[in-house]
């Protein structure tokens, strides 16, 4: 029974009401029947005596004479009075409304507060017992003459049994309020044990359904705040593995798609090379000059991939050394210059005379440069023009990279340095494998930069790299 946590859980919060309640139950009773009903019985007792006392004090003769003290008891005897004794000076027991008392007249009374009551003090007692017929209540009081003389002593007392009605319906009460708060307390205990189990049973079957590939199911948030956010983990991980999913089959779709375009370039111009059209230098020369742009293109593919493959490892590792940008930067830039001129593009490079000396890798900030200027020569169409720019600012240095081409949308910038992402189609990335950007953002962070992006839909884009001096 005990083997589900469900189970555990109800019994963890129904057992303790049924276990404090019949406790608190008992307790409540004992207090009450020994601090309210005794007391309260024996001042009645005490109020009845008092009574008595003075109904006898037209008998002077009543204290000497067991018959007429027996015909007194008779006289007052009544349902609603309790047991009555009537003792004289000497400690005899003179009358009684007792049956049972009978051979006991004449005969001395065995009461341990007799003593004081025939000195004239007046004694009450009372005694808590689960026996019928033990004197719960007993109270003697005096009886004096005129002059303080004791004249006898007038005994009353209750029995359990006389009084078990009364205790019965204070008990009767009690039982059905605790039957009513077990109830209440068992119901409101099952239903807290319920609506805790719940939410932990979805997370479990979600956590299960995650090991068997389901990335399906996303959990309603409810419940205590920390069962809400441990479902909030397991949402926030099911959406991370979806976007994995989501992400591997895009690097397979792109990965097919990129290797098939330049593959099967490379393979027409193998077919062209050994047919007729090899013959001719020109066609030949140009045919070869599309395989080795086709090669190129795999080979910064695999560069990517490589790259990818370090950050998943956690492998990106940096060859830090003193570089000079006055020199190294437009060194770097003559290349991608002679693509874009070749594009039909506008080239403008901006340069100080006075950029620092920054220790960085140069390779890899090669790759980050290249990587965003490959990218705005590619969508800048015809006539288009792009721009560099660099300088210093609050002790970090800053290069710019700014095109005319297509920009990019609000929407689309919050997801693009995300790796293998390709916006929509008509949009500055439709096409790529969608990493240049993820790894360039991800050296410019290891050198311990930033990269930021401004950008409107047709007016072009402007990433600017941020590296501290």
């Amino acid at each position: 029974m005990l083997r589900t946590l469900r189970h555990r859980l109800i019994l963890s919060h129904v057992l303790p009401v049924l276990l404090v309640l019949p406790v608190i139950g008992i307790a409540l009773i004992y207090v009450l029947e020994t601090n309210i009903l005794l007391p309260v019985l024996a001042n009645e007792l005490t109020g009845q005596a008092q009574l008595i006392a003075r109904l006898s004090d037209g008998s002077p003769t009543l204290w000497q004479n067991p018959t007429e003290a027996q015909a007194f008891v008779n006289s007052i005897q009544s349902q609603s009075l309790p047991r009555i004794e009537l003792i004289n000076a000497d400690g005899l027991l003179l009358a009684s409304n007792v049956s049972t008392d009978a051979d006991r007249l004449g005969q001395p009374l065995a009461h341990p507060a007799l003593p004081k009551a025939l000195q004239g003090q007046q004694s009450v007692r009372t005694t808590y017992s689960r026996f019928m017929q033990t004197e719960i209540a007993d109270v003697l009081y005096p009886v004096k003459a005129a002059d303080g003389r004791v004249l006898g002593v007038i005994r009353l007392s209750h029995q359990l049994a006389s009084v078990q009605d009364l205790f019965l319906q204070v008990r009767y009460l009690i039982i059905s309020i605790l039957a009513f708060g077990l109830g209440v307390g068992v119901l409101v205990g099952l239903l807290l044990a319920l609506n805790m189990e719940r939410p932990l049973r979805q997370v479990t079957l979600a956590v299960y359904n995650l090991t068997r590939g389901d990335l399906t199911a996303v959990r309603i948030e409810h419940g205590p705040e920390e069962i809400r956010l441990l479902l909030h983990a397991v949402n926030s991980l099911v959406e991370r593995l979806r976007g994995l999913e989501e992400a591997r089959r895009q690097l397979l779709a792109n990965l097919v798609h990129e290797l098939g375009r330049s593959l099967g370039a490379v393979h027409s111009a193998i077919w062209a090379l050994l047919g007729r059209s090899g013959d001719k230098k020109s066609t030949r020369q140009e045919l070869l000059t599309g395989v080795e742009r086709a090669v190129v293109h795999l080979e910064r593919l695999l560069d990517d991939l490589a790259q990818l493959h370090g950050q998943v490892l956690g492998t990106l590792e940096l060859n830090r050394q003193p570089v000079d940008l006055n020199t190294w930067l437009p060194q770097m830039l003559v290349s991608w210059q002679q693509a874009a001129v070749a594009k039909g593009l506008q080239w403008q490079v901006t340069l100080p005379a006075d950029l620092p000396v920054v220790n960085a890798d140069a390779d890899r900030l090669a790759q980050v440069v290249g990587n965003l200027v490959s990218n705005a020569i590619k969508y800048t169409l015809e006539s288009g023009a792009v721009q560099i720019t660099a300088g210093q600012k609050n002790g970090q240095l800053w290069i710019c990279v700014a095109d005319t081409g297509p920009g990019i949308s609000a929407e689309e910038q919050a997801h693009i340095f995300e790796p293998l992402y390709r916006g929509k189609r008509g949009s500055r990335f439709p096409q790529g494998m969608g990493l240049g950007l993820n790894i360039a953002r991800d050296l410019v962070v290891a050198h311990g930069g930033q990269i930021q992006v401004e950008s409107e839909v047709d007016r072009g884009s402007r990433f600017t790299v941020w590296l501290p001096l």
